[in-house]
């Protein structure tokens, strides 16, 4: 996902937990969880690079043929 698609996204979602009735203790558990998932999010896309670059390295064609 582009980063500015994903900006105006996270901007709906945290806009959306903060209009909605509910304590400020509540409120504060719901970004906090979101921000944990973002992180989660993060990790598994860095992996997954990571993984990609290393498929790439050790699938280039043998010099032999």
């Amino acid at each position: 996902m582009r980063k500015a698609k994903q900006n105006a996204l996270d901007t709906i979602v945290y806009e959306r937990i903060s209009g909605l009735r509910m304590s400020e203790r509540e409120r504060e558990i719901a970004i906090n969880a979101m921000r944990k998932a973002e992180l989660i999010v993060d990790g598994i896309l860095w992996v997954q690079k990571k993984l990609e670059s290393l498929g790439a390295l050790l699938l280039k064609p043998s010099l032999k043929h």
